[in-house]
């Protein structure tokens, strides 16, 4: 801030003072300071003031926030290293392809949608990154990571227009994927989706909120490679480009303190303040950039105000008495947002017409002049400066706040205006308006047709954006899809003692812990394995591990903790491997996803196993889990004291009864519910050799019981069925002919209760029961699927039989059992030929041990014996009185009302 600005804004002060002539000796006592020493002494007298003033007994605090400026006084901005005229010429016509592309899409079809508005805001805040700022990558790794605003995905394929990675057919094909495929075109995502465009995009930010909050943790991430010696990160940085709006959304927000307190100075977040949500403005009655500059400062950010643009400065220069700064401080969001709706003549008569002051500032300016006066984010050069103060920032991570107006440029057609976030059309006088706007080379005709401009390639612009990019290390966004692959150890060396088992008692998660203990030893995949907990690694007896591997902390352990003499003790390092993060699902899960997407972001794989109470997933922070799919994450999610009736007595919100079907709607999420270690094993070992060997975009969700029960030793030959998601585990036959045959199936938890069921039918109702264990209905359903679509579109060829066909031949009645809804079950009931119960847990959770709640949600033995006479019954194998024997034998009540009511 300069001097002027200083003076200016002590005058606007002065209102409402006691005492006014001592008020200015103090002043022009602290501007002889200044004049004589320099801000850094100004700063000394000002903190020991301030620790004074704060005395309880004067209770004195802060204003919060800065005059309504810029932080970056004009004397402090760098030289701008770049050709002006040249880059504003680009940013035009890269506004211009935008507006055409999405236009065009709407014209044609009339129901693509799209967003014109919000680019047109940001489009020179990308500009300055994209051509002095954001540093590309190498086949190898290195360079800076981009979160790009997703309603301004058309200026980013803009701008890979211009630099010849897409083509105008592909451009013509915005938002219409499936079509463009037909044509021989790349197809242009609504919003950034690595999944469907996996060499361009890196980050999907579609989703508000979830690209702040995963701009931070990969910023954490980058240390904790840098600090384990995986990786050298120095000198990258992770750029955010986000919504005032976006700002709202708790995951957005959730993270701040972290990213101060790590001191994550490779961070730097552009909010683009445009002032307008989709439907009005930010804060019609307040100010976002106030609200925004509270709320990072108290955080421990180093906020950069992006205010105003550089026709201001001389406004502000002659403005002696703090005219303006009073005016805008007495100016909201709302009013802001009418003034650049309107034109010069209006904000001539309403904004520096409000005083004598105010309009002598104005006096020297036409209408046209007023008119195109810039907020900051539209002006090159300080957006530059703040960049730059941005990029050299020590200690803290930085938050620009640009004020922009949302749908610059577009005049009456949407500049400003309520309803510009959804204009998709544009008439002819607005096209040829908006051509006009920016000097645009195009006649009224290419105008008015929506032509695509592309300068030749031989053209000082085009040179020049070729330049700034090489001179940056190339194109950008751009996105790996390979690392070098990880060799998986056998499966003998590390889980022999679950897959021998030999009755031994334990429970999954142990088994889990045991295994992950074992691998963290391997000198190949050990120093890749990243283990992350939400603060309950001593509920999944993980705390072994703190001492041998560490809790990774950039800052070390600087206290002695109180355990120190324990075997388990907690212990913090740099180089920890462990990554704890507090009580915080969204946190660790925004960790797990950055270590999923290494072997792409890094060019190094990373195997991360986040371990958390099953119910805390899904349900909890299934957005972040969706967008990590559409990033192509790999690694294992493992959903512990899974199921509803496992964690006796925790009750109505930690009983899971619906994450594996919501993991089974992740079209690259492979879900299993295994009830044996022996089980789990055979699932770890295949998805490792598929994720780190095979290099598949997949992750898995496996579910882990706190149970303890003893582990048999699996069958030979049963890894392959294991995965394909059933197997079976025994027969159990009446002594005396059969009544009838019955297929049992269990998945998870209840599998053991199966077990006891189909002895119970043998043992006393002579009926032969086959016991299947059902590791994963998703993926059994999977299969079937194609393979039900493959007979349907190959009529011709010889039907093929899917694994569940294969296994559940004819038509004996199928009871299956799990500790999830039946929903889980039925997922394959449509794919069998015989009867099929599904019983399940639907309904809340209650606090009672496991037997009571296995009887209450009717998934225990004896409710599954009864549903197998049940369903022999309806067969003619058995008669009712059998059924009613099996209820008064059990103690079943008949009356009781429904798990679910």
């Amino acid at each position: 801030m300069s001097n002027h600005q200083i003076q200016a804004h002590l005058a606007a002060d002065m209102a409402a003072d006691t005492d006014p002539q001592e008020t200015a000796e103090w002043q022009d006592a602290l501007q002889a300071v200044l004049q004589a020493a320099g801000p850094q002494r100004v700063r000394e007298l000002m903190d020991r003031l301030s620790r004074l003033a704060r005395d309880p007994a004067i209770g004195w605090q802060p204003a919060r926030g800065t005059p309504y400026v810029n932080t970056i006084a004009v004397e402090q901005q760098p030289p701008f290293p770049g050709d002006l005229g040249v880059e504003e010429r680009l940013a035009s016509w890269m506004r211009w392809n935008a507006l055409a592309m999405v236009v065009r899409a709407n014209q044609a079809h009339g129901e693509l949608g799209g967003h014109i508005a919000s680019y047109a805001s940001a489009a020179d805040l990308f500009e300055v990154g994209f051509n002095h700022f954001f540093r590309a990558g190498s086949a190898s790794g290195g360079g800076d990571l981009v979160f790009f605003q997703p309603h301004s995905a058309p200026g980013v394929y803009a701008r890979a227009f211009l630099e010849g990675r897409l083509t105008e057919h592909d451009l013509a094909h915005y938002r219409q994927e499936i079509a463009a495929r037909a044509a021989g075109a790349q197809g242009l995502s609504s919003y950034p989706h690595p999944w469907l465009m996996p060499q361009f995009w890196q980050f999907p930010t579609g989703s508000m909120g979830i690209g702040p909050i995963s701009a931070i943790y990969h910023a954490r991430f980058m240390r904790y490679l840098q600090h384990r010696g995986l990786q050298d990160t120095q000198g990258r940085k992770v750029w955010g480009v986000f919504g005032d709006g976006e700002m709202d959304e708790p995951e957005s927000m959730s993270a701040l303190t972290l990213a101060a307190r790590e001191r994550l100075d490779n961070l730097v977040w552009v909010v683009n303040c445009n002032l307008q949500r989709l439907d009005g403005p930010v804060r019609g009655n307040g100010r976002i950039i106030d609200e925004l500059e509270a709320l990072f400062e108290g955080a421990g950010w180093r906020v950069i105000k992006l205010v105003w643009g550089s026709d201001w400065d001389g406004l502000f220069a002659r403005d002696r008495d703090g005219a303006l700064a009073r005016a805008f401080a007495h100016t909201v969001d709302g009013q802001f947002q009418t003034f650049a709706a309107k034109d010069g003549r209006y904000n001539r008569d309403h904004f520096f017409g409000q005083n004598p002051q105010l309009a002598a500032l104005a006096q020297g300016l036409t209408d046209e002049q007023i008119d195109r006066l810039k907020r900051g984010g539209h002006d090159l050069v300080k957006i530059h400066a703040a960049y730059h103060a941005a990029a050299h920032t020590v200690g803290q991570p930085t938050v620009i706040l640009a004020q922009t107006k949302k749908g610059y440029g577009m005049g009456d057609a949407g500049q400003g205006r309520m309803t510009t976030h959804q204009q998709k059309k544009l008439e002819r006088e607005d096209l040829i308006a908006f051509r006009n706007r920016f000097d645009l080379p195009l006649s009224d005709e290419q105008a008015a047709t929506l032509a695509f401009y592309k300068p030749a390639d031989d053209s000082p612009e085009m040179r020049y954006l070729h330049a700034r990019r090489a001179a940056l290390g190339g194109a950008l966004p751009a996105r790996r899809t390979q690392a070098a692959p990880v060799p998986v150890p056998a499966l003998e060396g590390y889980g022999r003692f679950a897959t021998q088992a030999e009755g031994k008692e334990m429970s999954t998660t142990m088994a889990f812990v045991r295994m992950l203990t074992a691998l963290l030893k391997d000198g190949a995949l050990g120093p890749r394995v990243v283990p992350i907990v939400a603060d309950e690694a001593r509920t999944f007896g993980m705390a072994n591990l703190f001492k041998q591997i560490g809790i990774y902390s950039s800052a070390g352990q600087v206290y002695e903790p109180e355990d120190i003499g324990s075997v388990l003790s907690y212990r913090e390092a740099t180089d920890g491997q462990i990554l704890e993060e507090g009580i915080s699902e969204a946190g660790a899960l925004s960790s797990w996803t950055a270590a999923a997407t290494s072997y792409s972001v890094h060019g190094l794989a990373m195997l991360p196993f986040y371990i958390y109470y099953a119910m805390f997933g899904f349900q909890r922070v299934g957005d972040l889990i969706w967008a990590a799919a559409d990033q192509r994450a790999r690694g294992f999610l493992l959903g512990a004291t899974a199921g509803r009736t496992t964690l006796g007595g925790e009750g109505l919100q930690h009983q899971d009864g619906s994450s594996l079907l919501q993991a089974a709607m992740v079209p690259n999420c492979r879900a299993y519910d295994p009830c044996f270690a022996g089980e789990f094993a055979v699932i770890l070992d295949h998805g490792m050799r598929q994720m780190l060997e095979q290099q598949q975009d997949v992750f898995y969700y496996v579910t882990l019981m706190n149970e303890n029960y003893p582990q048999p030793t699996l069958p030979e030959g049963v890894a392959s069925d294991i995965v394909k998601g059933l197997y079976r585990y025994a027969t159990h036959a009446p002594t005396q002919g059969p009544r009838g045959t019955v297929r049992l199936l269990g998945a998870g938890a209840i599998l053991r209760e199966v077990i006891a069921a189909a002895e119970l039918l043998a043992g006393e109702w002579q009926v032969e029961a086959e016991v299947w264990s059902a590791t994963s209905f998703s993926e059994l359903a999977r299969e079937a699927r194609e393979v039900e679509r493959w007979n349907r579109l190959h009529p011709a060829a010889t039907p093929r039989l899917s694994h569940l066909q294969q296994c559940l031949p004819g038509t004996a009645p199928i009871v299956a059992a799990s500790d999830y809804v039946r929903a889980w079950p039925q997922l394959v009931a449509g794919y069998v030929d015989a009867p099929f119960t599904a019983l399940g847990t639907d309904g809340f959770g209650r606090s009672d041990t496991r037997a009571a709640l296995r009887r209450f949600f009717e998934v225990d033995r004896h409710h599954i014996v009864l549903a197998a006479l049940t369903a022999l019954r309806a067969q003619g194998l058995v008669d009712a009185a059998a059924c009613s024997a099996a209820i008064a034998r059990y103690g079943l009540d008949a009356e009781q009302a429904p798990a679910w009511d």
